[in-house]
This record gives C-alpha cells, structure tokens and sequence, in this order.
C-alpha cells in the first residue's frame, strides 16, 4: 500500500516504531518506502510506502465519503500478531476493534493520519468453519484480546 500522510515523521514513528517495518529508502521528508522480513530472511523494498507529496500537513477525510476502509497487514503466526498488538497498546494507541472471524484473529486501529488498519494472521485452512455444503463461514465473534497477548 502507498498512503499519503500529513507528517513523515509521525508516520514513520508508527509504522516502523510501533507496527516494526524496517526503512528501506526515504526521500528526504518527502517519502519513505517500509518493507517486512521475508520467510528467507530478506526484508522487500517496500511493503508500505508513506508520501507527503500533495497531503504534508493535510487532514484524514472527513467521515461518510469514499476511499480506504482499511488496510490488512497479516502477520505469519499468532505470536507475532501478539507482539504487534502488543507494541501498540503499550505506547497508548487506541485499538477501534478485534474480532475472530473464525478463519483469521484481526485487530482494528487506525493510524494517525486516520487510515484504517487490519492486523491479523489466519488459521490453517484446514481449521476454517465452513457450511455443510463446504463454503467458508466468516463470523464476526469478539477477539479475547487476553488471550491473544497471553501468547508468548
């Protein structure tokens, strides 16, 4: 995803401070290109790039008009979505929801710039509810957020 932000700076404080993407290349304050490690250990050039191009000091859209809902970041286990979650509520950031949709965990925030973000990590296809005619059941059941962070 590439989002425009009001502030660089602030922008890269969360998603490489808090949510761990690591800074592959930045340009100035005017753009920063974040990527996550890989399973083979790399970190790609750029899983999420931040602008100020045309929104430095700009405000997040007003309610009730078109553009992002949100943005999923999937995490590779439960664990580590614990530990994103975990970083988040330590530095104060407010979590808007967490739900257990039976084939995924997901935890709701936005950043701040007010883009809407998804962290999430999915269960093993094999654990997914289905219907008796073998369609995937999304449910919308509260997440135990204690019992997620109880991970190690």
């Amino acid at each position: 995803m590439h989002l425009r932000v009001a502030n660089l700076d602030r922008a890269l404080a969360f998603y490489e401070g808090i949510l761990g993407f690591q800074v592959q290349a930045r340009v100035g304050n005017a753009a920063a290109f974040l990527g996550a490690p890989m399973a083979d250990g790399t970190v790609y050039h750029h899983h999420i790039g931040l602008n100020t191009w045309d929104s430095r000091g700009g405000t997040p859209p007003p309610g009730g008009h078109t553009g992002l809902y949100h943005a999923a970041i999937l995490y590779p286990s439960r664990a580590d979505l614990a530990q994103a979650v975990r970083r988040v509520l330590e530095v104060g950031h407010p979590l808007t929801g967490a739900t257990d949709h039976g084939i995924s965990e997901a935890v709701y925030l936005n950043d701040p710039d007010g883009n809407g973000l998804e962290l999430y990590r999915d269960r093993a296809p094999q654990d997914w509810p289905r219907d008796t005619e073998g369609g995937l059941v999304m449910e919308l059941k509260p997440l135990d957020l204690a019992a997620l962070m109880d991970r190690k």
